[in-house]
């Protein structure tokens, strides 16, 4: 019995120890010897400072990219990435020196569509070799399907996005410059990933495409390009682009701080526009992603459902709800002060961080009916830093503190 109770005695001593570190440490111990899920251990509720939430992040992130990298790594050097059933293909080419800051990465989308296998597999071919810009990973993928929709497909943004994450690893890209544009079929692709995914792009550049029912008001804070040849009249491609550039035109009239975009309709020219459009690679590579922009508008695509946006966050539950397609959230920041000005969620979480928001003093939160619904200090934990990266594996865009507002 006493030596049961001695080992019992100094386990419990051991765990007090261990408690009793900052977290950081405790961070660093769970990692050598896991038990449990990491958010839910205590030390990982405890408050942070601004240097111990910067460690910290740096733990977890390295952590998180082995383990991305375990994962998928096979898949990128084999030039084909998995979901399921769906293999994307893809190939790339390097230009010019790695910046500083790091490289940049283009994703082209190629034309064809609805069409046998072979002609978009040359389609695909051809988009490899479409465009060269002075620096960057330029990547094209093949289409997952040979269908009208190929680039509309809800498994692309898991294919995108992990392509994003293995470029960061294995060619040393910078997430905050990561451009995506497309050529025909691809062009309809631009269209809708490029609000889809908004958060996910520093700039898109649509060349000879089809809007559909596209609404492009998620481009607040993603420069866009529009280009179309002049006698481009089939399926009204021609005027869709007209009146799209008109559309992006009243809402940066009506929000004079986003919206960048520009319309170019080539004269005296159809489908193929002649090389015009290379003109678009160098003016998105102007740009970077703003990863925590102030103000935020995001409209739900109601064909395939996103949890995340920027620094917004919402349940699985009400964004999968095929019920309620196409929410809107529109929320805004200045000093310490969230302002909700749309809201279609019952429940609706700001993620936040150093760069956002001054910890040292109270946020607040005012909801769209004009109510302080919240206004008290916020701390950050090591949990928020592993659930944000958990549920966005981005360098860049990362949080370590949340507050969540229900109805």
């Amino acid at each position: 019995m006493k030596i049961k109770i001695t080992t019992i005695v100094a386990a419990m001593l051991t765990i007090c120890a261990v408690n009793a570190q900052k977290p950081v440490s405790s961070l660093k111990n769970w990692y050598e010897n896991p038990q449990g899920k990491l958010h839910e251990q205590p030390f990982a509720q405890k408050a942070l400072t601004s240097d111990e939430a910067k460690e910290a992040f740096d733990i977890i992130f390295g952590e998180k990219t082995k383990e991305v990298s375990n994962e998928l790594s096979g898949q990128w050097n084999e030039k084909c990435m998995i979901l399921g059933k769906y293999k994307m293909k893809f190939d790339y080419r390097i230009y010019g020196d790695c910046p500083e800051d790091g490289r940049s990465l283009y994703i082209s989308m190629h034309g064809g569509g609805g069409t046998r296998p072979e002609v978009n597999d040359q389609q695909w071919k051809n988009q490899i070799r479409l465009y060269k810009p002075a620096e960057g990973v330029y990547l094209a993928p093949r289409a997952i399907a040979d269908v009208w929709y190929m680039w509309s497909m809800s498994q692309l943004d898991t294919l995108f996005a992990n392509i994003i994450k293995m470029a960061v690893i294995e060619q040393n890209v910078n997430p905050d410059k990561v451009y995506i544009t497309g050529y025909s079929a691809g062009g309809d692709g631009t269209w809708r990933m490029a609000p889809r995914m908004a958060d996910s792009w520093a700039a898109a550049a649509m060349m000879a495409g089809h809007p559909g029912d596209v609404k492009l008001v998620n481009l607040r804070n993603t420069p866009f390009q529009i280009w179309m040849g002049e006698n481009d009249g089939a399926y009204d491609r021609n005027k869709n682009a007209v009146i799209q550039g008109k559309i992006m035109d009243e809402l940066q009239v009506n929000d004079p701080d986003g919206y960048i975009h520009e319309t170019h309709i080539v004269k005296g020219v159809g489908h193929w526009m002649n090389r015009a459009d290379t003109a678009a690679i160098p003016w998105m590579a102007q740009f970077k992603r703003n990863p925590f922009p102030t103000k935020i508008v995001w409209r739900q695509d109601g064909d395939c459902a996103h949890t995340n946006f920027y620094w917004i966050r919402v349940n699985k539950e009400e964004a999968t709800d095929k019920d309620n397609k196409n929410k809107e959230v529109e929320v805004e920041l200045k000093d310490n002060t969230f302002t909700i000005k749309k809201n279609d969620y019952k429940s609706l979480t700001i993620c936040l961080n150093d760069r956002m928001v001054d910890f040292s003093k109270p946020i607040t939160v005012i909801d769209e009916n004009g109510n302080q619904v919240f206004k008290k200090k916020v701390k950050r934990t090591i949990a928020d830093i592993e659930d944000s990266l958990t549920e966005r594996m981005d360098g860049s865009m990362n949080f370590c503190a949340h507050i969540t507002i229900t109805k």
